[in-house]
Order: structure tokens, then C-alpha cells, then sequence
């Protein structure tokens, strides 16, 4: 999945609305899923597990800036049928990536700023324009995957807050 995603990474193709979509979206899943190699390794990751070391904000904060993919790809014509299944891996992503430690660990492995990105590149040309449909699903969806991704966040943040507390005394 990766070497082909890689591949697509190179270039995008159509009017000049949809090239600069796509600028955008490549630059931002290869920010947050594939910027930063492993030494010794051919792997890749990005500032998106890295965010999600931080409690409370950090897993929100990555999946609203990987929301931005989603809507390049309404900009981009994509049908609502990939709309939804990138919101799905943004939710996905978002929900596990909340868990600390392996969330983060799973949010390296499963990229899905990358994902959506190979989605939106394969798909892009489906219409010329989004329609209002497209949007209020595309609102929704992102109102919904920030929304849990943000209140999962809290909610880690709380127990840990706990966690500590309990550990070392009131604080």
C-alpha cells in the first residue's frame, strides 16, 4: 500500500483548482503521515503520531488538520461514497489514536492522512463541482470526527491527570 502510495504521491492531474487541491493535500499527508524516516529502516513517519503524544489536544488537533484532506477532496469533485470512506479513516485513526502509546503507534502504521490523500487522487475527477449535498455530508462527518477525536482526547487526558495523581499525591 505505502510503495503504492508513494507513486501517486508524484503528480496530479486536471484543472488548475484540483492540481492546487492536490499540492495541498500531498504536502499535508506527507507532513503529518511520511516526513520523518526511521533510522536504519525504509520506514516513514509523520507529526501525526508525534501530536498525538501530547494529552488532551494532541490526536484532535492531527485529526482536524488531516479534516483539511477531506474537504480538498469535496473541492475536488470526490463522490460521497470516498467521502464518507475517508471520514472513516479519520475517524478510525483519530479513535485508536487516542489510546497512549499504541494509539500513536498504530496512527505510524496505519496513515491515514496518506490514505485519504490516495483516495482523493484516485477519485478526484468524479464531477466538476461539489454539490450542497456533498458539503452538509462533509460537514457532518467532520463535525462528528473532531468531535469524538476531541472528547477521547479529553477523556485520556482526565485518566491521566487521575493516574498521576493517584501515583504521586494530590497535585
Amino acid at each position: 500500500m505505502i510503495v503504492r502510495q508513494r507513486k501517486i504521491l508524484g503528480w496530479m492531474e486536471g484543472p488548475n483548482e484540483n492540481r492546487n487541491a492536490g499540492k495541498t493535500s500531498k504536502a499535508l499527508a506527507v507532513l503529518l503521515d511520511d516526513c520523518i524516516p526511521i533510522p536504519g529502516t525504509e520506514r516513514r513517519i509523520g507529526f501525526d503520531p508525534i501530536l498525538g503524544l501530547i494529552p488532551g489536544v494532541g490526536d484532535g488537533s492531527a485529526t482536524a488538520i488531516g479534516s483539511i484532506i477531506l474537504v480538498q477532496a469535496v473541492k475536488a469533485g470526490v463522490s460521497k461514497v470516498i467521502l464518507m470512506r475517508m471520514s472513516v479513516n479519520l475517524l478510525i485513526n483519530g479513535m485508536i489514536g487516542s489510546i497512549p502509546i499504541l494509539g500513536d503507534l498504530f496512527s505510524a502504521w496505519f496513515k491515514s492522512n496518506l490514505r485519504n490523500f490516495y483516495l482523493l487522487k484516485k477519485h478526484q475527477n468524479g464531477k466538476a463541482k461539489a454539490s450542497w449535498t456533498d458539503w452538509c455530508v462533509v460537514s457532518i462527518a467532520l463535525v462528528v470526527i473532531v468531535s469524538i477525536a476531541v472528547i477521547l482526547s479529553l477523556i485520556v487526558a482526565r485518566v491521566v491527570i487521575e493516574l498521576f495523581s493517584w501515583i504521586f499525591g494530590a497535585v
